[in-house]
C-alpha cells in the first residue's frame, strides 16, 4: 500500500468516526516507491447527502458531477461537493445517469421502471414507465443537436428511442433475449453494452451489430459481478468483468473481405486477468486505473470477509500486465459492500477519478511537482527535492527552494555530514548574509566552525567581521596550519587585522619559535602595511616571500643591516638572479632555462618567473604553471586576472577548487561550449554539470553541444526538461539521435559483456570437466593416505579396494571412516578438513 492510499485510509477514518482495524498488518510498512495518485473525500454537500441516503451512481461532466441515490434523488453537484441542484425522481433506486457532451441534456432511470430524458437549462422533456427495472439508459453524446435526438436503454430489451416527426418518440428493439442488460456506453456512432452472456457493439451508422466478446467466468452471477465498460477513445472499448480484462480496438474491414460482413470488426489487442473482482475501470493516458473489490480470509474469525477496495494503475501487456502501482482505499462501509456497490468514474479532461460506494465518494487525482516533492521529502530524499524545485519553480506552488534547502542543511547537520552540509549553503544560500550568518552561529553552537569556514563567501556577500574573527579564533585555539590557511586565503579586510595580530601575539607568547604562527604573523604584519615587522620576521625564518616583500614595497633600505641573512638563502643562483636584476628579460631567460632542466632548482623565483613569463613569453606561461609544484596559485591567479589571460585563469581557478569559477570564465569569456564540456568532463562533478546547463538552457548553441555530449556523463533528462517552448535549437534531430544511439551502444556492451563472460564460464567449465574424466595412474609407488602402506598389495592375486579423489589422495576401502550421512558420496578426509575442498570420489577399484 502506498503513502497516499495510507494517508487517505486515515483520513477517512477519523472522518468516519468508525473504529476500523486494517486487514492486513503489512499495510501499515512504509514503501520506498512513490505513489502515483492522491486521494481525498468528496465532502461538504456529498457529507449531507450521504448521512440520510446512499449513492447507487455517478456520472461525470467537466463541469459538474451527478450523483444518484437509493431514495430516488439525483443531485447537480460543483467539483468540491456542493450541491447546486436537486430532483425528485423516483421513490427507488436511482440505477444510471446519464450526460451528453454538452452537459445540458440528462437521462435518469430507476428501479420502478421510470426512465426520464431531459434538459438541465430546457423545457424539453421526455417519461416513460416500464414493467421491469431499467438498469441503464445513454443519451446520445451529442444530443444537444435537433437530428442526435437518440437515446437507449437497457431492460430485459436494448431499445433505442428516436425524436421524429411532430416530436414523437418512437422506440425501436435493438436486441433481447440474452438476459438483461446492465451497463451501456455510448460513444461517437458506436454503442456497447453488456448482458448476461457477453458484451456487444452496434455501428449505429450501418445499425449492424459488429461484435460479440463473450464473458469468460459464466460461474459469476451477473446482477452481483457486473460487466466494467469505458471507452478510451472513439475506436477502442475497455471490457472487465469478473477478474478479467480484455482491450478491443474497432477496426475498419477491408472492401475485399466484406461480402455480407460489416465493414467494421473487432480485434481485442489486450487481455489479461487480474487478482480480485472488477468494480471499475478508466483509462490514464496508456495505462489502465482499475477499482477492484476484494475478499480475504479474517485473522480472527477465519471466515471470508470484505476488504478495502483497491485502485490499481496497471501497464497492459499483450497477455498479461505490469503493476505500476496498487492503493488500498479506507471507504466508510466498506465491509458491507458487494462488488456491485463500488463503480469508478472518470474525467478525461483533468485526470480525476471518483471511486463511488453507498457511504463514501473518494476522489483521485494524478499527483503533481508539489506532491513530488512532498514525497521526496517526507523520505528525506532533499537532493532530489531540491533538483525536482529548481526544475519545476515556475510550477510548484507549495514549495520554496530555499525552504528546501534550508531543510536539506538542517537534515545533513542532523546526519553529521557537516562538511556537506556547509558546502551546500554556498548554492542554497547565495547573497543572503543574515542566513549566512544564522547559519555560522549554527556551526558555531555544534562546534563546527571549521567545517563551513572553507565556503564562507568573501567577496558577494562580505559578512559581518565579527563572523571571521570568531572562526579565525576558533582555528587558532586547535589549529594553527588551518589558521595560517585562512589567513592567506582570506582577503585582510574581512576581519579586524589589529584583533587577529593580538591573538597571533598572545599564542606566540606561549610557543615563541612557532614557524607556523611566525609566518602568518608576517602575512597579517603585511595587511596591516607594517613592512618592517614583517620583513624581520621573514628573514628570520628565511622565507622564500621576503624577496617579493622587498621589491613590491621598496624595502631595499630596510635590508642594509640584514645582509648576511639575505645571504643565507642560496649562494649561486641568488648572485644570478642579483646581477641581472635590472635586465629583467636576460634574468626570464634564466630562470627559464633553469626550469626547463631542474623544476626545483630555482623553485624560489617560481614566484618571480610568473610575471616574467607573462610578460616576456605567454605561450610558455601555461606550460609553467602546469609543471610548478611551487607556484603560489594566488599570485599567478592574481596576475592572469590583471592581463586577462584566460585560458591560465581558468587553469588556476580549477587548481585551486574553484570549479565553478573556472567553469563561468570559459563560458562567458571563451564562450566554448565545447571547452566547457571537456572541462566538466574531467572535473566529473555533478554541480558543475548543474551550472554548464543552467548556463546554457537560454542558448540553443550551447544547448546543441550539451545535448551532444552530456548522455554518457548526465541523464540528458534533465537538461531536456529545462528547455523552454517554442525555443529553436539547431541541429536537435542529430542530437537526439546521438542521445539515443548513445544509450544503445551502452546496451550492446553491456549484452557483449554478458555474452563473453558467458561463453568464458561455459569454457572454463568443460575445461574442468575434461580434467576430472582423466585417468589417474595408480602403482606401486603410491600409498594409502591413512596406513601408508602401499596401495596396492603384493600379491597381485589377492582382491582389493582402492578409492582415488579427484586431488589424487587415495585410500584403502577399509581405510576410509564410514560415512554417518544418508548421501553415498564420499569426501576426501585430507581435503575436507582443509577447506571442504574437491574431494569427491572420481574412482574406486575394485578386484
Amino acid at each position: 500500500m502506498t503513502a497516499a492510499g495510507r494517508a487517505m485510509a486515515e483520513a477517512a477514518e477519523k472522518e468516519s468516526g468508525y473504529n476500523e482495524e486494517s486487514t492486513d498488518e503489512s499495510e501499515e510498512d512504509e514503501s520506498e516507491e512513490e505513489p502515483k495518485l492522491k486521494y481525498e473525500r468528496l465532502s461538504n454537500g456529498v457529507t449531507e447527502i450521504l448521512q440520510k441516503d446512499a449513492a447507487s451512481c455517478m456520472t461525470v461532466h467537466e463541469k459538474f458531477l451527478a450523483l444518484g441515490t437509493h431514495y430516488g434523488k439525483v443531485y447537480l453537484l460543483d467539483v468540491q461537493g456542493n450541491i447546486t441542484q436537486k430532483f425528485d425522481v423516483s421513490p427507488v433506486k436511482i440505477n444510471q445517469i446519464s450526460l451528453d457532451e454538452s452537459g445540458e441534456h440528462m437521462g435518469v432511470c430507476s428501479e420502478d421502471g421510470k426512465v426520464q430524458v431531459f434538459g438541465l437549462y430546457s423545457a424539453e422533456e421526455f417519461h416513460e414507465m416500464f414493467d421491469c427495472p431499467i438498469k441503464i439508459v445513454a443519451v446520445h453524446p451529442h444530443f444537444v443537436r435537433s437530428h442526435f435526438k437518440q437515446f437507449v436503454t437497457g431492460g430485459k430489451k436494448l431499445l433505442l428511442y428516436e425524436r421524429g416527426w411532430m416530436n414523437r418518440w418512437k422506440p425501436s428493439v435493438l436486441h433481447e433475449g440474452e438476459g438483461n442488460i446492465r451497463n451501456i456506453k455510448w460513444r461517437g456512432h458506436l454503442i456497447a453494452w453488456a448482458n448476461n452472456m457477453g458484451v456487444k457493439i452496434l455501428d449505429m451508422i450501418s445499425k449492424q451489430r459488429i461484435t460479440n466478446v463473450p464473458r469468460d467466468d459464466i460461474s459469476l452471477r451477473p446482477d452481483m459481478y457486473p460487466c466494467s465498460l469505458c471507452w478510451k477513445d472513439n475506436l477502442t472499448l475497455i471490457i472487465g468483468w469478473g477478474n478479467s480484462v480484455k482491450i478491443c480496438s474497432v477496426k475498419e474491414r477491408h472492401a475485399s473481405e466484406m461480402r455480407d460482413l460489416p465493414n467494421r470488426y473487432v480485434e481485442i489487442v489486450f487481455q489479461f486477468d487480474t487478482e480480485f473482482y472488477i468494480s471499475g475501470l478508466a483509462p490514464l493516458c496508456d495505462q489502465l486505473v482499475i477499482l477492484s473489490y476484494v475478499k480475504e480470509i479474517s485473522e480472527k474469525t477465519e471466515v471470508e470477509c470484505c476488504a478495502r477496495p483497491r485502485l490499481d494503475i496497471v501497464q497492459p501487456l499483450p497477455e498479461s500486465c505490469e503493476e505500476i502501482s496498487s492503493d488500498a482505499l479506507t471507504v466508510r462501509g466498506f465491509q458491507e459492500n458487494e462488488c456491485r456497490d463500488y463503480h469508478l468514474e472518470y474525467s478525461e479532461g483533468e485526470s480525476l477519478f471518483y471511486i463511488i460506494s453507498p457511504r463514501d465518494v473518494v476522489v483521485a487525482k494524478e499527483r503533481d511537482q508539489d506532491d513530488h516533492i512532498d514525497w521526496l521529502l517526507e523520505k528525506k530524499k532533499y537532493e532530489e527535492a531540491l533538483m525536482a524545485a529548481e526544475i519545476s519553480q515556475k510550477t510548484i506552488k507549495k514549495h520554496k527552494i530555499l525552504d528546501i534547502g534550508l531543510a536539506y542543511i538542517n537534515h545533513l547537520v542532523e546526519k553529521g555530514e557537516y562538511d556537506l552540509a556547509a558546502r551546500k549553503c554556498q548554492k542554497i544560500l547565495g547573497k543572503n548574509t543574515e542566513l549566512w550568518e544564522f547559519e555560522v552561529y549554527k556551526f558555531k553552537e555544534i562546534g563546527q566552525l571549521k567545517a563551513i569556514s572553507r565556503y564562507l563567501p568573501r567577496r558577494d556577500p562580505i559578512l559581518k567581521p565579527l563572523i571571521y574573527e570568531m572562526v579565525l579564533h576558533e582555528f587558532l585555539e586547535s589549529d594553527y596550519e588551518g589558521f595560517a590557511t585562512l589567513i592567506k586565503e582570506w582577503p585582510g579586510d574581512l576581519y579586524n587585522n589589529t584583533i587577529i595580530v593580538q591573538a597571533v601575539v598572545d599564542h606566540l607568547k606561549k610557543d615563541p619559535q612557532n614557524r607556523t604562527l611566525l609566518r602568518t604573523l608576517a602575512e597579517l604584519y603585511t595587511y596591516d602595511q607594517r613592512y618592517g615587522r614583517a620583513l624581520e620576521i621573514y628573514l628570520t625564518l628565511r622565507h622564500k616571500d621576503v624577496f617579493q616583500l622587498i621589491h613590491k614595497h621598496n624595502l631595499f633600505s630596510s635590508i642594509r643591516d640584514k645582509i648576511v641573512l639575505l645571504m643565507d638563502f642560496d649562494s649561486e643562483i641568488d648572485r644570478v638572479v642579483e646581477e641581472l636584476e635590472n635586465r629583467p628579460e636576460l634574468q626570464h631567460v634564466y630562470l627559464h632555462k633553469l626550469f626547463k632542466r631542474d623544476h626545483h632548482k630555482g623553485q624560489r623565483y617560481h614566484e618571480k618567473q610568473i610575471s616574467l613569463y607573462a610578460e616576456y613569453d605567454r605561450p610558455n606561461l601555461l606550460p609553467f604553471l602546469r609543471d610548478s609544484t611551487h607556484c603560489p596559485l594566488e599570485k599567478a591567479l592574481e596576475i592572469c586576472q590583471q592581463r586577462n589571460f584566460v585560458e591560465e585563469t581558468v587553469y588556476l581557478l580549477s587548481r585551486m577548487g574553484n570549479s565553478r569559477s573556472a567553469l563561468k570564465m570559459i563560458m562567458e569569456e571563451l564562450q566554448d561550449v565545447d571547452k566547457a564540456i571537456e572541462f566538466a568532463k574531467e572535473q566529473d562533478d555533478g554541480e558543475l554539470w548543474e551550472d554548464l546547463i543552467l548556463y546554457s538552457i537560454d542558448k540553443p548553441p550551447f544547448i546543441t553541444g550539451l545535448l551532444n555530449n552530456i548522455g554518457t556523463h548526465v541523464d540528458p533528462i534533465l537538461l531536456i526538461h529545462r528547455i523552454k517552448e517554442g525555443m529553436e535549437i539547431p541541429n536537435l534531430r542529430d542530437s537526439l539521435v546521438k542521445i539515443l544511439q548513445d544509450y544503445n551502444l551502452q546496451i550492446l556492451l553491456r549484452e557483449g559483456c554478458k555474452k563473453i563472460l558467458v561463453a568464458d564460464s561455459l569454457s572454463l567449465l568443460k575445461k574442468m570437466h575434461r580434467t576430472q574424466m582423466k585417468g589417474v595412474l595408480v602403482d606401486e609407488e603410491n600409498i594409502c593416505e591413512s596406513c601408508l602402506s602401499p596401495i596396492l598389495p603384493s600379491d597381485a592375486s589377492k582382491s582389493f579396494n582402492v578409492v582415488v579423489f579427484h586431488c589424487r589422495h587415495m585410500f584403502h576401502k577399509e581405510c576410509l571412516p564410514v560415512s554417518n550421512t544418508v548421501s553415498s558420496v564420499q569426501f576426501c578426509n585430507i581435503c575436507s578438513a582443509k577447506h571442504r575442498g574437491p574431494g569427491s570420489t572420481i574412482l574406486e577399484m575394485k578386484k
